[in-house]
C-alpha cells in the first residue's frame, strides 16, 4: 500500500510541475505583452488629448450647433462592449461583461431599443448566447489593432448615428489602473458630452473654414476612432495584467502544492523504510 501511495504522489508531483511550467510561461508572455500594450496606450494619448481640446475650443461658441452634440429622445442605444479574446485572466472578463449586461438590461427594462457591438472573442460569445441584438462582432482584433481598422469601425458607428439607428452610443471596457488593479467602466461617446468642462476660450484670430460646425463634424471620425483605439488598447493592457497576476498566483499555488506533496512523499517513503527495517529486525530476532 505504501509503495502504491508513493507512486501516486510522485505522479501527482510531476503533473503539478508540468502545469507550473505552463503557468510560468504564460505569466512571462503576459508580462511582455503588457509592456507593449502600455507603450501603445501612452503613444496615442497626446494626439487624442490635443484633438479633444480642439473640439472643446470650437464648441465654446454660443452659436455652435452640431448633430453630434444634440441629444435626441428616441431611446435607442448602441452598446459597445470590449472584453478579452482568451480566458485564464481571473475576473477580467466576467467583471466587464457583468457591467455590460446590467447596462443592456437597464436600456431594455426602460422600454428602449438596444444594439450591441462586441469587441473581443469573450464578448462575442457572451452576447451570442443571449437574446440581444448583436449587430457587429470583432473577435481577435485587440492584439494587432491599428488605425485603419479602428477608423472603419468608427465610420460604421457614425453612419448608424446619423441615419437615426440609435441616438446614443455607450462604451463599456476595462481600464488599466495598475498591474494589480483593473476596473470596468463605461462612458458615453455619442452624443459628445462634457465639452464645456475642458474647453477653453476661442482665440479671436482662429477662423474655421468653411465653418466651425463642419470642422467639428469632420473631426468626429478621428474622435470616435481615438476613443475606440484607446479603450481597446487599455482593455488589452488590463487583460494582460490580469492574466499575469492570475498566472503568478497559479504558479505560486503550484509551488506550494509541490512542497506539500513532496513532504507527503517523504513521509510515505520514511514509513516504508521504517516498515522494512522492522520486518528485517523481526526476522533476525525470530532466527
Amino acid at each position: 500500500m505504501a509503495t502504491a501511495n508513493m507512486k501516486d504522489v510522485k505522479r501527482r508531483i510531476k503533473s503539478v510541475e508540468s502545469t507550473m511550467q505552463i503557468t510560468k510561461a504564460m505569466q512571462l508572455v503576459a508580462a511582455s505583452k503588457l509592456r507593449r500594450a502600455k507603450d501603445k496606450a501612452v503613444a496615442v494619448q497626446p494626439f487624442f488629448e490635443t484633438l479633444f481640446k480642439t473640439m472643446c475650443d470650437i464648441s465654446c461658441d454660443r452659436a455652435f450647433k452640431s448633430v453630434y452634440t444634440k441629444k435626441k429622445f428616441l431611446n435607442s442605444t448602441l452598446l459597445i462592449v470590449v472584453a478579452g479574446d482568451r480566458g485564464l485572466a481571473g475576473g477580467f472578463n466576467s467583471n466587464v461583461l457583468k457591467m455590460a449586461k446590467a447596462k443592456a438590461d437597464d436600456v431594455l427594462s426602460s422600454g428602449g431599443q438596444l444594439r450591441v457591438m462586441a469587441v473581443g472573442k469573450k464578448a462575442v460569445e457572451f452576447f451570442e448566447k443571449r437574446d440581444y441584438d448583436l449587430v457587429w462582432k470583432y473577435p481577435q482584433i485587440a492584439e494587432s489593432i491599428d488605425a485603419d481598422t479602428v477608423m472603419d469601425i468608427a465610420e460604421d458607428i457614425i453612419a448608424g448615428f446619423r441615419h437615426g439607428d440609435y441616438d446614443k452610443v455607450e462604451l463599456v471596457y476595462t481600464t488599466f489602473v495598475s498591474v494589480l488593479t483593473q476596473e470596468p467602466c463605461s462612458l458615453q461617446i455619442l452624443p459628445v458630452e462634457d465639452l464645456d468642462k475642458l474647453g477653453g476660450r476661442k482665440h479671436p484670430s482662429t477662423i474655421y473654414d468653411p465653418s466651425p460646425e463642419e470642422v467639428f463634424d469632420g473631426m468626429i471620425p478621428q474622435y470616435i476612432g481615438g476613443m475606440l483605439y484607446s479603450a481597446i488598447v487599455d482593455s488589452y493592457a488590463s487583460e494582460q495584467a490580469a492574466r499575469r497576476t492570475a498566472m503568478e498566483s497559479a504558479t505560486d499555488n503550484a509551488g506550494e502544492m509541490i512542497d506539500n506533496l513532496s513532504l507527503l512523499y517523504n513521509r510515505a517513503r520514511q514509513a516504508q523504510i521504517t516498515q522494512e527495517l522492522t520486518e528485517i529486525s523481526s526476522a533476525t530476532i525470530g532466527r
